[in-house]
């Protein structure tokens, strides 16, 4: 008949016990960080270029952000749309076109078929996504103007309403430099464009449908002339000039597509992109944007893919 264990032995074992499971759940959460969160490839943008806030984030959230910002813009949309929208997909998903949510919940915004957002397949296209959101928020009155929770709130009826307003100031970041307004402030890196060929059709695809046909001049001969003709990757996309002698918005434009081609850039294979005096590359993207006069007569911004 084994001996019975005394109190204070029961005791020591279950503080052993539950000090063991806090170790392996220690243990697991460094694991996870490292291998999600702590190693290349990584986005990050920055308030400016000295040491001010900044937010790191993987390519995929960077690429969904992108197009959520582009999205509305092109329907002429202010900052404060793409901020408020950007935050609720990060509450919403953490800015992943995920299949799964609260019941039939799908997407960045976790939209509900059975809600008449859409079908499934509709819902999980994240220019499709963002529309209705921005459709949604415009008939929201004096949105602009309200606190951002409560602008997110009126749109999506979350069962945490206050949830939304942790991520306004990443949003805000985002929204900078994604609408333009911030230049030279996003940057990923650990993606070598040069590693797989990209596909300039797709490219051209991409920026159409995010930002609407008339983002690319129509060519003749078809849209990709230029690109197939003698092994040519370069896509040259204009920036209207500014009305009145304002070079404000041409280069706030600029800049919203050359950040959204550097959020892209993995996903489409763009090794190098080029506007004004300001280079970003693929291989050299440790680098962050670098100072190199290599503008083109039109002032617009160039992408190359990678060969």
């Amino acid at each position: 008949m084994s001996e019975p264990v005394s109190p204070v032995r029961r005791s020591r074992l279950t503080r052993f016990t539950a000090a063991f499971v806090v170790l392996l759940a220690l243990i697991g959460y460094v694991v996870v960080q490292h291998v999600s969160d702590g190693s290349p490839p990584g986005c990050v943008v920055r308030a400016g270029s000295g040491g001010g806030p900044r937010y790191e984030l993987q390519p995929e959230m960077a690429a969904n952000a992108a197009t959520i910002s582009a999205v509305g813009t092109t329907r002429g949309l202010p900052e404060r749309a793409v901020t408020i929208a950007l935050a609720t997909a990060l509450q919403e998903s953490a800015l992943r076109n995920i299949e799964h949510g609260d019941r039939d919940s799908l997407g960045l915004f976790q939209q509900r078929p059975s809600k008449g957002w859409g079908t499934p397949k509709q819902i999980l296209d994240p220019v499709y996504s963002a529309g209705k959101f921005y459709e949604h928020l415009v008939q929201v009155p004096g949105y602009s103007r309200l606190p951002l929770t409560v602008a997110a709130q009126r749109v999506q009826r979350s069962g945490f309403p206050q949830a939304y307003a942790k991520h306004e100031p990443d949003a805000a970041l985002l929204a900078a430099a994604l609408t333009g307004r911030a230049g030279a402030t996003l940057n990923c890196t650990g993606s070598d464009g040069a590693a797989e060929a990209g596909d300039p059709a797709r490219v051209r695809s991409e920026l159409v449908r995010a930002f609407g046909p008339e983002v690319l001049p129509a060519v003749s001969g078809g849209p990709d002339r230029t690109a197939a003709a003698s092994g040519v990757r370069e896509i040259s996309v204009p920036v209207p000039a500014a009305g009145g002698g304002d070079d404000g918005a041409a280069a706030r434009r600029g800049w919203e597509l050359a950040h959204w081609a550097v959020a892209r850039s993995g996903g489409l294979r763009i090794e190098e992109i080029v506007h004004g005096n300001r280079v970003w590359s693929a291989a050299r993207a440790d680098e962050g944007w670098r100072t190199e006069d290599r503008s083109g007569p039109d002032g617009g911004v160039r992408l190359r893919v990678a060969r």
